[in-house]
């Protein structure tokens, strides 16, 4: 006998409450860009910030994005001694024309007395005058309680009071909001049950949770678990101090996890699921940020093996070692090569690239390359497409596309014309293509006509001219660069390690190793544009 799951209703707050982050702050345009993806992964609300609180979420709610989505606004409850009609901070916020309105309002009687000087009875009019009013305006109406359950554990008649004024005029949704993020699990689930018996139903309840104590995730779910039907959350986490509940982490274990999926339905299907590491990165490239490898779900080593035995069991099923299937969130399996890796690593790699090698004494010649050049300061763990050089290096496979003769970089200090110092990097290589020379400058200034660094000249260099293959790698954008000193002392060795991105999404990452930072960078930079050649099948010009 089938059982009918109940809804579990999906809040992004990202556009208001991930704005919150320290150094975010959205454009219009990316505000629009942001609104899309999540319209597209199945959102059921999408909160887009506090009209009128700054230039921005002004001109977003003068042209709000069109999405399938309830698009809302964010304000607060109205002020003491004025009606709800005659409060121009209500008025801006529904002036706005939402279809639903998301106010936020005192629970902790502390908070009330203390932050805002109302009496407590004051405080429980302006909740209730100001939900009645949005109603009365035909909108969706929710209310966020503030610090509802640091108010609960210190006066809970008192907070529930609140809850039921707002529920009493007509909230859709009562949110419970774990404000100062020091909640725990335990706790929730206990004073979210605490609200169901006191009359407030599940299907009108929600939960808010920051991630102060690590336990953002496990608190929204100690609140589902308890009843609560509806989820806020930001993508990837962003919020004030230490974040807000994940998104990128609820909603796969919602749809993939019992007793979640076989209980609840949310508005994300799983084909959109397969979508979640595109939009996470999408995120990401907003705002300009390197993902987090280790993020749960999507996060680039969320599926990789690096050691032995872990890799020769996945081979033989991948469930040994995989809790889902990374494809069912957009994501990919990795077993990377290091100087741990065993033959069952390095075979499972070498037919991911498309090389099948059964011969033993191959792998062992590709092996001890690679543990070689690990114990010289490489690693291929976190640069896997200079891994698939070495492999096919060993192995005769690499096509010669064109031959570096020299290259330089200049680094000059200088005063400009306004006397201050200001610097300029320039670098020149030269290759050969065949049988002709190539000569490419360049200099290291940005669009705004300020020096990015002597890489940033031997990258646009290199990139800038290599004649019958430059339309493949006119796409490759240089997404992360990271140095470490490999070894101490006046002999010490830099790895860099750089991750690019091309216009087909593939993100690769290669290493360069050498007591000479622009030598490593070099050669960082020259494994990138080789890799990207031979996955496009460019066609070789030089003889091996």
């Amino acid at each position: 006998m089938s059982t009918q799951k109940q809804r579990l209703y999906l809040f992004d707050t990202t556009l208001r409450d991930g704005q919150q982050t320290q150094g975010v702050q959205f454009s219009t345009q990316e505000k629009h860009q942001i609104a899309h993806a999540l319209d597209a992964l199945g959102m059921d609300y999408i909160e887009g910030g506090w009209p009128g609180a700054n230039p921005t979420d002004t001109e977003f709610f003068d042209a709000p994005p069109k999405v399938n989505a309830t698009f809302l606004a964010f304000g607060m409850t109205k002020r003491a001694g004025r009606s709800a009609a005659n409060d121009d901070v209500l008025a801006g916020v529904l002036n706005a024309k939402t279809k639903a309105v998301c106010l936020v309002g005192k629970t902790h009687d502390f908070h009330v007395t203390t932050a805002l000087g109302f009496t407590l009875d004051e405080n429980l009019e302006n909740i209730a005058r100001s939900i009645e009013y949005v109603v009365e305006q035909g909108r969706e109406a929710l209310f966020d309680a503030e610090h509802f359950f640091d108010g609960y554990k210190s006066n809970p008649e008192y907070a529930l009071k609140c809850l039921h004024a707002a529920y009493d005029a007509g909230a859709r949704w009562i949110v419970l909001c774990d404000t100062n993020g020091g909640t725990l699990p335990d706790e929730v689930a206990q004073i979210t049950r605490a609200v169901i018996d006191s009359g407030i139903t599940g299907d009108r309840l929600g939960i808010h949770t920051h991630d102060d104590t690590g336990n953002a995730v496990a608190n929204t779910l100690a609140a589902v678990n308890a009843g609560a039907r509806h989820v806020q959350g930001t993508l990837n986490g962003l919020g004030e101090r230490c974040g807000n509940a994940n998104l990128t982490s609820l909603i796969p274990t919602f749809l993939l996890k019992e007793p979640y999926c076989s209980t609840l339905q949310t508005g994300v299907t799983h084909d959109a699921l397969a979508g979640l590491v595109k939009t996470s990165r999408t995120l990401d490239d907003i705002l300009n940020r390197v993902p987090l490898r280790s993020a749960p779900y999507v996060g680039a080593s969320a599926f990789a093996h690096k050691a032995g035995l872990h890799a020769s069991a996945i081979l033989k099923d991948p469930t040994t070692y995989e809790h889902i299937a990374p494809e069912t969130v957009g994501n990919a399996r990795i077993v990377p090569m290091s100087n741990q890796a065993g033959q069952s690593n390095l075979r499972r790699r070498l037919s991911e690239m498309g090389l099948e090698v059964s011969d033993k004494t191959d792998l062992s010649r590709i092996l001890d390359r690679i543990k070689d050049r690990e114990s010289e300061g490489y690693a291929y763990d976190s640069a896997q497409a200079s891994f698939e050089l070495e492999a096919r290096r060993e192995l005769g496979l690499l096509p010669s596309f064109f031959e570096i003769k020299r290259y330089r970089v200049t680094v000059e200090r200088r005063k400009n014309k306004r006397n201050k110092m200001v610097s300029l990097s320039e670098a020149v290589v030269v290759t050969k293509i065949g049988e002709q020379k190539m000569l490419a400058v360049s200099d290291s200034l940005d669009a705004e006509g300020k020096d990015a660094g002597p890489v940033n000249a031997l990258a646009r260099a290199l990139m800038k001219d290599l004649g019958p293959y430059q339309a493949l790698i006119d796409d490759i954008d240089l997404v992360d660069y990271k140095v470490r000193i490999t070894q101490g002392g006046t002999a010490a060795k830099t790895r860099v390690i750089i991750d690019h991105e091309d216009g087909q999404g593939r993100r690769w990452s290669t290493v360069g190793v050498s007591s000479n930072i622009i030598d490593a960078s070099f050669e960082a930079l020259l494994d990138a544009i080789i890799w990207k050649l031979v996955r496009d099948g460019a066609t070789p010009l030089v003889s091996q």
